[in-house]
């Protein structure tokens, strides 16, 4: 009887931090959604997010061993240890307004949850034949989240996208501020290949054809403009990151940081 198959942990934690620093972005509207029942959308779709980085840093942590946990691979890392997308660490705004934490931009919200639930409904629903057991599970239960984002940012992503002059000029903004960005998608990191080569990872590459279908129809529906691709591919999940993430680390880190020894 052959070993169990585990993915390499730097994959896990790619998957992982993904998870948590858009959890972590999409939990900045708590309180402050335009409308109630944005305001609770938004925290569930947080809380959805920080559930799938808590399973795989748990199967990450029982990997790595040496007295890893979820919590360590979450609080005790610095920017250079993160592996997630640059997409997910971006402000809820244009990059070049004010740096005010209460400017937020709802349709900057939308358009990178739409972005990245894209992806990933077709990415957790091919990691669920993944040849480690543990991901394939977690992948079956994500996939169920990630659906109703993909929902629920899509049907935003319309309403404000063929709604009023203002609307549509935000959506075309932050699509055109965002898209660039969507190129690191394609691009293997090592652990992606290393993942890719004995069955435990899927390849990335393979599902652009998938999510282009996925995004030109609804960009079509909302009377938006595909962007030309352009500039840098973004390197996040190789460790380079934006200025961004340092901030969010230090807020989301510094409770944990102050009181290592603290239990809950």
């Amino acid at each position: 009887m052959s070993a169990p198959m585990n993915a390499p942990i730097d994959y896990l934690l790619h998957l992982a931090d993904n998870a948590l620093i858009l959890g972590q972005r999409n939990a900045e509207w708590c309180g402050h959604g335009p409308i109630l029942e944005e305001d609770i959308a938004l925290s569930n779709n947080s809380l959805d997010l920080i559930g799938q980085a808590r399973m795989l840093y748990q199967h990450a942590a029982e990997l790595q061993g040496n007295g890893a946990t979820e919590d360590t691979l979450a609080y005790f890392r610095d920017v250079p240890d993160f592996k997630n997308y640059t997409l997910c660490e971006l402000p809820h705004r244009p990059l070049m307004a004010a740096t005010s934490a209460g400017d937020r931009d709802f349709a900057t919200t939308i358009v990178r949850n739409f972005l990245y639930s894209s992806l990933m409904v077709l990415a957790w629903d091919q990691l669920q034949a993944s040849k480690d057991a543990q991901l394939a599970a977690i992948a079956a239960k994500s996939l169920k989240e990630v659906r109703y984002h993909l929902r629920h940012s899509r049907d935003w992503l319309v309403r404000l996208g063929d709604g009023t002059e203002e609307s549509h000029a935000k959506a075309q903004a932050a699509l055109d501020q965002f898209m660039p960005y969507t190129q690191e998608f394609w691009t293997n990191s090592p652990a992606e290949t290393a993942a890719l080569s004995h069955g435990t990872g899927i390849d990335m590459a393979a599902l652009q054809n998938d999510w282009n279908q996925i995004v030109d129809a609804a960009l079509q529906e909302a009377t938006l403009q595909r962007p030309a691709l352009g500039g840098f591919v973004p390197t996040g999940k190789q460790g380079v990151h934006s200025e961004h993430l340092g901030f969010v680390l230090a807020e989301m880190q510094s409770l944990a940081r102050a009181h290592p020894q603290a239990t809950w």
